[in-house]
């Protein structure tokens, strides 16, 4: 199959699909994403979020913070997988969804764990990454507080961050108290969103 214009082996396409399956079945009990984007979970969730390892492929040390349903952490840890190399840690300080995450992980057979705190307690837990991700959780500006501690420890961690067609007034914000290089990737699942690639972090302010 491909995702994205890009292709993806079977094996990958097994877990994906299951993964699927495990995230329909618990969302009839818990809150795992809006449910207007249920019917189409391929293209909303599963492409949407695939297109993050596909900016940074490689066998990374990521951070998914506010990992909720399993996007991008969980099809982050799918792809990582099949390199056999890399891990994906899972924030997610709500127990249900953590309890998903780490059922969903370990039926896949993905490379990933699941760490059930506030992201602010993250970094005791995760000491150091190359590249963290978050998929509607925060405004950038919030996104650089929870980013830093990782990004001060490392100089050459990116961020990645989906952001949806107000993106251009959260740059402006966030500059006001931050510093940083920016990467805009035009999203090839949603017109007028972007994933911001953001590294060189500092504070301003």
């Amino acid at each position: 199959m491909e995702l994205n214009g890009q292709s993806v082996s079977r094996e990958t396409q097994d877990r994906l699909e299951h993964f699927v399956g495990l995230f329909g079945k618990w969302s009839k009990s818990i809150n795992l994403a809006a449910p207007s984007t249920l019917s189409d979970t391929w293209q909303r969730h599963v492409a949407d979020s695939a297109q993050i390892f596909q900016l940074s492929p490689g066998p990374k040390r990521w951070v998914d913070m506010g990992s909720g349903g399993g996007f991008p952490g969980v099809i982050t840890a799918i792809f990582l997988a099949e390199l056999g190399d890399g891990w994906a840690h899972l924030i997610e300080s709500n127990n249900k969804k953590a309890s998903f995450l780490r059922l969903a992980l370990r039926e896949t057979g993905a490379r990933g764990s699941v760490h059930s705190v506030r992201i602010e307690d993250g970094p005791a837990i995760v000491p150091s990454c190359e590249a963290i991700s978050a998929r509607a959780l925060a405004d950038l500006d919030k996104l650089c507080d929870f980013a830093e501690p990782w990004m001060l420890l490392n100089k050459d961690t990116r961020a990645f961050f989906h952001k949806g067609r107000d993106y251009a007034a959260e740059i402006v914000k966030a500059r006001g108290r931050w510093r940083f290089d920016l990467l805009e990737h035009r999203s090839v699942v949603e017109r007028d969103s972007v994933i911001l690639e953001i590294f060189n972090l500092q504070r301003v302010v």
